[in-house]
């Protein structure tokens, strides 16, 4: 079932204006805010800024071991002996406060007695008896963390759009902070089309394939932050088609569709999309995934993705993954860029998304190598790549050295 689609949509466009699209849509969208517990909020992504609640540190304390003291002691030259009258270690009792001509043996960490403004090292100090000798060369207040160092109270301490990683984690954690508000991760559900797929547990019969898009779908959406709500399969009927997107979309805010988008007899996503939902763009200019449709289906933004295992990858990393990051409040990546590590060249006009590797090169860039085996089908390819390397639409050859536009692939480059 071959779909007409009107002169209104836009079709064949390049991948910038593609993307353009993708950004409106999502734009448009509602982005919820869930309030969640700092302990289960690994890898998510902040909503609101992070306010510093009070200072961090909240006391002066030491950076090195050794004695803390008043800047007035230290001696210009030579030495200058110090009577030695308390210890003060990280979280005990407070030691006595300093006064002229006296010091405290502090450990790091700990706090800085009342009177004492700087530290000399142990290195710069001995100690004979109660007394403690020290050498000049230490400025006033050397090795001494200050009151709101690391963070003024009120100072913004994560910004909207951050990770919350281990680093954002620890902070939370430094101010006691024990919830804070994430983004909702979107929601995605993924349907394979097809009657040659069969499930991975299955023996395939005459012209039969094992179905490897949904799992790999799951996992780059799982990768793009998202939450996968279900995985499904659907033979190349047109109504059990409609009813399976029907039910997807009532739990997903995304959907992801494998396989019949382009122009073939048994292709019914482009018609269904039409008839049912709202087509923002159909045929995208690049190689392998030009097929790609981009629609809303319901209340759902649809992506119906072309079935050769490389060209579902590429219009996944191409178009799909921003959006899911967009969705999820994630502060947009910025372009990464390589250069060739070799000439390539392509006899047609569309861009292109070769499989290659990336390494640092000597000057400290990236440099981008394509494999050999660059088929739309060719798992091989796929699974032996740490990214897509994009050659320009309208550019037949490219020398080694040029530069151009890379996407990792996410699970080896997160």
């Amino acid at each position: 079932m071959s779909a007409t689609i009107p002169a209104s949509v836009p079709q064949h466009i390049n991948l910038a204006e593609a993307r353009a699209i993708v950004r409106t849509l999502v734009s448009s969208r509602a982005r919820p805010i869930r309030r969640i517990s700092a302990e289960s909020a690994a890898g998510r992504i902040l909503a609101q800024p992070l306010r510093a609640p009070s200072a961090l540190p909240a006391f002066a304390n030491s950076a090195m071991d050794g004695y803390a003291l008043r800047a007035a002691d230290l001696p210009p030259a030579g030495e200058r002996s110090l009577r030695l009258i308390g210890r003060q270690l990280a979280g005990a009792t407070p030691a006595p406060a300093v006064a002229p001509g006296t010091c405290v043996r502090i450990t790091t960490g700990a706090p800085l007695p009342a009177g004492a403004d700087t530290v000399v090292i142990q290195e710069r100090a001995r100690l004979e008896g109660d007394t403690v000798i020290v050498g000049a060369g230490t400025a006033a207040g050397a090795n001494v963390r200050a009151i709101g160092e690391d963070f003024a109270a009120d100072a913004e301490v994560l910004a909207a759009g951050r990770v919350l990683d281990s680093a954002a984690l620890a902070l939370l954690a430094s101010f006691g902070v024990l919830e804070v508000s994430v983004h909702r991760r979107p929601r995605v559900a993924i349907l394979t089309t097809g009657d040659e797929l069969v499930p991975a547990t299955a023996v395939p019969g005459f012209g039969q394939l094992r179905d490897s898009n949904g799992p790999m779908l799951a996992a780059l959406a799982h990768s793009s932050g998202a939450e996968v709500v279900a995985v499904r399969h659907v033979g190349d009927d047109a109504l059990a088609t409609r009813q399976a997107l029907h039910e997807l979309a009532a739990m997903a805010d995304v959907l992801l569709t494998s396989g019949g988008a382009s122009v073939g007899d048994a292709d019914l996503l482009p018609q269904l999309a039409l008839q049912h939902g709202r087509v923002h763009f159909w045929k995208v200019r690049i190689k392998p995934g030009m097929p790609v449709l981009a629609a809303e289906f319901e209340s759902a933004l649809w992506f119906a993705l072309p079935g050769n295992p490389v060209s579902t990858a590429a219009t996944f990393l191409g178009l799909v993954r921003p959006a899911l990051q967009q969705m999820g409040g994630r502060t947009p990546s910025p372009e990464l860029h390589a250069v060739l590590g070799q000439a390539v060249s392509k006899s047609h006009d569309r861009a292109e998304f070769l499989r290659g590797s990336l390494r640092c090169g000597a000057d400290a860039r990236l440099v981008f190598t394509a494999h050999a085996r660059q088929g739309s089908a060719q798992l091989s390819g796929l699974a032996a790549a740490a990214a897509l390397g994009l050659v320009p639409e309208a550019v037949h050859e490219l020398a080694a050295g040029s530069v151009i536009e890379v996407l990792p692939l996410p699970e080896l480059w997160p």
